[in-house]
This record gives C-alpha cells, sequence and structure tokens, in this order.
C-alpha cells in the first residue's frame, strides 16, 4: 500500500470514530451537525484511498487540488478499472452527503431514528468497501464499543416517514401554529427524497410549503416521497453491528445522471431522458469535430468508444436501430487527436485493414 492511500485510509478511519462519537455523545450540542460532517469526510478519504489503491487518480491532469466528492463517487461507480461501488452504495453515501450540506450550510432538524439510521448506513457502508478495496474487515481496525448506539432501536424507513409524516400532519393543524417546527421536521425528510431522486440541490421553502400542503391535504406518505417508497433497508448482524443497506425495491430503475448536469448528484431513481444525453449521430458528431463521418467512425471503433456507455447507446425504435453518441465522446475524441503521433490518414488506414469501416 503506497504511502499516501496508507494516510487517506488511516484519515477516514478516525473521521468514522469521531462520528460515531460524536452520535453517541449524551448531549445534544452540535451533536447532529458533527455527527453528519465527520461522516461525510470519513467516507471522501474512504473513496480518495480506494480509487488510489485501486490504481485511479484522484486529481485531474494539470490540477494541483483533488477531485470532490462527486467525482470520487462517480469513479468508484463507473471506471472500469477501479469500480468498487454499485448504484445503491451510491444513494446511501449521497444521501448522507446531502444531509450533511444541509447540516452545515443551513439548519437540519431530524429526527433521532432518522440520525440513528444514517449513522448505522453509513458504518454499513464503510465497512463494506473498506473490505471490497482492502481486503480486510472494519472490526480489525476498529475497537469493538465503536458502533452507534440508540436508546431508540432502528425501524424500516417506510414506517420510519409514515411516522414523521403523522407528526408533521398534527403539527400543521389549524391553531396550533407549529408551522416553523413542522417546515423545520420536513426538511431532512425532503432532502434523503431528493438525493434519492438525484437532486443535490437543498429544498427551498416554497418546495417545502408545498409539502406541507400536500400532507394537510391528508395525501399518502408515499405520494409524496416516491424516491424513499421506492427502497427498502435490509439488515443481518455481524459481529457486534447492524449490517444496514438501501436496496431498490424491484422494477425500481437507478440511473447514472449524467456529469455536469447541474444540481443533481451521481445517481438517481429518476428518469434520465436518454435522448437528450445521446443526442449527437454519426454525421452531427463528424460535422463538430471537422472531419468526415467514415473517420470519426474509424477513430471511435479503432478506440473501442462504443464500448464506454457514457459516450455511445443504441435506441430501438420499432424495427430501427438509432446509433446515437453523447457529448462525453467529443471529449474523448479531443483527446486522442491531441495525442503526440496521432495521425487521421494513418487511423483511417488502420481501420479500413481490420474492416471497422
Amino acid at each position: 500500500m503506497i504511502k499516501e492511500v496508507k494516510l487517506l485510509k488511516n484519515k477516514s478511519i478516525n473521521s468514522l470514530i469521531l462520528s460515531i462519537e460524536h452520535f453517541n455523545r449524551p448531549f445534544d450540542i452540535g451533536r447532529v451537525e458533527s455527527t453528519l460532517i465527520l461522516m461525510d469526510h470519513a467516507f471522501e478519504m474512504l473513496l480518495k484511498s480506494s480509487l488510489l489503491h485501486r490504481g485511479g487518480s484522484i486529481r485531474k491532469a494539470g490540477d494541483p487540488q483533488t477531485i470532490g466528492f462527486d467525482a470520487c463517487l462517480r469513479a468508484g461507480l463507473s471506471d472500469g478499472k477501479v469500480k468498487f461501488l454499485d448504484e445503491e452504495d451510491v444513494i446511501a453515501i449521497q444521501t448522507i452527503n446531502t444531509l450533511r450540506d444541509a447540516a452545515q450550510h443551513h439548519l437540519l432538524d431530524i429526527s433521532e431514528q432518522h440520525l440513528y439510521i444514517q449513522a448505522q448506513l453509513g458504518l454499513s457502508m464503510f465497512r463494506k468497501i473498506h473490505k471490497d478495496v482492502f481486503n480486510e474487515e472494519l472490526y480489525a481496525v476498529l475497537p469493538k464499543r465503536v458502533l452507534p448506539l440508540s436508546t431508540q432501536p432502528p425501524i424500516d424507513i417506510n414506517l420510519l416517514y409514515e411516522n414523521e409524516v403523522n407528526e408533521i400532519r398534527d403539527l400543521l393543524r389549524p391553531r396550533r401554529r407549529k408551522n416553523t417546527e413542522a417546515i423545520a421536521k420536513l426538511r431532512s425528510l425532503a432532502i434523503t427524497e431528493g438525493a434519492i431522486q438525484g437532486n443535490k440541490i437543498q429544498p427551498t421553502n416554497r418546495e417545502l410549503g408545498k409539502l406541507a400542503g400536500d400532507i394537510r391535504r391528508n395525501k399518502k406518505w408515499e405520494d409524496i416521497f416516491p424516491g424513499v417508497a421506492s427502497m427498502k433497508l435490509t439488515s443481518k448482524g455481524y459481529g457486534h453491528s447492524i449490517d444496514l443497506r438501501f436496496t431498490k425495491n424491484d422494477g425500481i430503475p437507478i440511473n447514472v445522471v449524467p456529469e455536469g448536469t447541474p444540481g443533481a448528484t451521481v445517481v438517481g431513481i429518476r428518469k434520465v431522458n436518454e435522448l437528450d444525453f445521446y443526442n449527437l449521430s454519426a454525421r452531427k458528431l463528424a460535422e463538430k469535430i471537422g472531419v468526415t463521418e467514415p473517420k470519426v467512425r474509424a477513430i471511435i471503433l479503432l478506440n473501442n468508444l462504443r464500448a464506454d456507455k457514457d459516450c455511445y447507446k443504441e435506441f430501438k425504435i420499432g424495427k430501427t436501430i438509432f446509433k446515437r453518441y453523447s457529448q462525453k465522446v467529443m471529449e474523448k475524441i479531443g483527446i486522442i487527436m491531441s495525442q503526440k503521433g496521432f495521425s487521421l490518414p494513418d487511423t483511417w488506414k488502420k481501420a479500413r485493414e481490420k474492416k471497422l469501416v
């Protein structure tokens, strides 16, 4: 293990221990904020150490700064040579990250049971990544007492949402004058829903007001928070702890949100309009790059760019298959063409010799 990996990994474990310590503190001063901030930091350090350990990079060429949290998640999910995450892992981690954002930069009123679920979910995800990447059980480097403890046992997240929506509805009853308390309580539920849906931007007061109106009108919680309703928590015991995981309900797709989408997380259950993402035909792509269509196809096929799901996808409409490219492929072709020794005539010749065009 190289030194940078080891140092980042140790920092991640230290932050994890501190996060759980703050969760278990017997007083509430700064408890929620410190628990989420330290848990979030633990994951960023773990993701970066994992990427480096798998042979990936945490810096873009020429940039002295390391990549951010979302870029780490995207690489751990999508980069074939280093991949160590699945979509459900990312849902759990980006939920913690989005809750941390609210706790650090604004206001967050989160119930004890909800905070417990996030802390236990975080510990389980950390353990899974640590084992998958470093082939080492987490309890080998943590004292056995380092566990999130609660006087209220964990419950199903669906039941949690049902109970919390009922409490908010009670606060919103006429003459109670508890609207401010209701909105504050609603914020943590809306943030978790947004993270599952693929939204990173915090809910506005107007959006929270609309949700409050839905609750007043006795709308079902599953219709108000469809993202949460599409997920479930599974648990099993390991050692002295509970292994808690998000799993999607059958038939619910989780999509990778295109990189650069404003205000979006890495994945979400919302339906991504793929035709908007893969919006280039081969002819349009050739026009933008400034070469002929056969020659741009030669570059693509020789460099196996059609195997990159961020660059290429085929759509079948009726009996016709449409081959479409994303804006991402333009960036990759630009890098290829700018490499020293690249020759378009040579590329064309090789593609013809291999009968690719």
